[in-house]
């Protein structure tokens, strides 16, 4: 079965058409700047060239007719006809305490997504009218819904309470959900089949490093804690978000730069992080680039980068009563072995030693700690387009 997966933004759409059979990615692209003037559509079928196409894309609508026009093209297409789509799987970033699981999407399951909006305002309006546009032009194909936080319900109440009035969560369900569900789950499952082990019976901490970042503690096949909150703002530091500080940071900030409550959450979610720190990008190579040429901000801002990841871990094995295997994932998680070692020289109580030579692969599985360490440490590449492939597979 072909099984195209979609990822949509307020102005973007990624998309992969995998076949499940093979799990090869058959064809991937990317639609930009949609509802904007100078719209564009960038197409890539396996083994060819990658062709950009500056076409008006006035909705997302016309944007997935675009994208299935690309993919059953005559001379450039991989399949003859969209009945060739055997299903469509769809990224959902929230979906609260209704979805532990993926769903087929039924108009029910669009009424429940909807009612998880307010939680994530800037990603599910978007998710839901990439599933609306795909419903308008294959009415007739199943389509499903893999959700972010899914993987993370199995945490128990005890790490997803905050010290808040209980009332807040009864009434308005605030407590910690945790992001990058899909890749946490594709990561530690392929980590233990790296190590050779059942992953019933491990301990393992994914950190998946990118621009947003989030660590999370799997044990025995279920995720018990993560980093990110009930929005992904809380955790790590990240590429301009700043991650855990005290509140009371707000009001104080307010006052100071006469700032509203609007004003403040913009500071902390597009000024802060390693770009506020380093004043340089929230690109770590410009970061790291900068750090080498001896620029101070950048190095405090790569220092504090990796002490941040170090305690969350550090915490995690406290919270699972030890590890067994801690994997980096994601774009800097998967290329920035200088953060990976940066990190890692934090956590030599726990009997973990980097070989160099591996430290210094890029971009496949790969055990990086020494054959005598205590914990295994791997660079797993993660592929969530993969792991919702799968996740709608196993569902019709």
């Amino acid at each position: 079965m072909n099984i195209l997966v979609i990822n949509c933004g307020s102005s973007s759409l990624k998309y992969q058409l995998i076949n499940s059979d093979s799990e090869e990615v058959l064809a991937k692209g990317l639609c930009e700047r949609i509802g904007i003037e100078g719209s564009q559509i960038t197409y890539q079928p396996a083994g060819g060239k990658k062709e950009i196409t500056v076409s008006p894309m006035p909705t997302h609508t016309q944007a997935i007719k675009l994208v299935l026009d690309a993919l059953t093209d005559e001379k450039k297409g991989v399949i003859k006809s969209l009945a060739e789509v055997g299903a469509v799987g769809h990224r959902v970033v929230h979906g609260g305490e209704k979805f532990t699981a993926s769903t087929r999407i039924t108009d029910e399951a669009i009424a429940a997504i909807e009612e998880c909006n307010e939680l994530a305002p800037l990603h599910n309006p978007a998710n839901l009218i990439g599933i609306r546009a795909c419903q308008e032009l294959m009415p007739e194909t199943p389509m499903v819904a893999v959700f972010d936080t899914a993987f993370h319900q199995t945490m128990p109440e005890e790490a997803f309470l905050y010290g808040l009035p209980y009332e807040y969560y009864e009434k308005y369900k605030v407590r910690r959900y945790g992001f990058h569900g899909t890749s946490h789950s594709f990561v530690s499952k392929r980590a233990a089949e790296v190590a050779g082990k059942a992953y019933e019976d491990l301990k393992i901490i994914v950190c998946h490093l990118g621009n947003g970042a989030s660590v999370s503690a799997v044990k025995n096949g279920k995720s018990i804690d993560t980093s990110m909150g009930l929005t992904p703002l809380e955790g790590l530091i990240m590429g301009t978000r700043s991650g855990d500080m005290d509140p009371a940071i707000m009001e104080y900030i307010a006052k100071k730069e006469n700032l509203d409550i609007a004003g403040v959450m913009n500071v902390l979610n597009k000024k802060s992080g390693v770009l506020g720190l380093s004043g340089v990008s929230s690109d770590f190579r410009d970061i790291e680039e900068a750090a080498d040429a001896g620029n101070e901000r950048a190095i405090k801002a790569l220092k504090a980068y990796n002490y941040r990841v170090a305690k969350y871990i550090g915490a995690y094995v406290a919270a699972m009563n030890g590890v067994d295997v801690i994997a980096f994932t994601a774009g800097l998680g998967e290329n920035g072995n200088t953060t990976r070692k940066g990190i890692c020289e934090y956590l030599t109580y726990l009997g973990i030693a980097i070989n160099e030579e591996a430290n210094n692969v890029r971009g496949k599985d790969i055990v990086i700690s020494t054959p005598d360490s205590k914990v295994q440490v791997m660079v797993i590449p993660t592929n969530e387009e993969l792991a919702i492939a799968r996740e709608t597979l196993a569902l019709v």
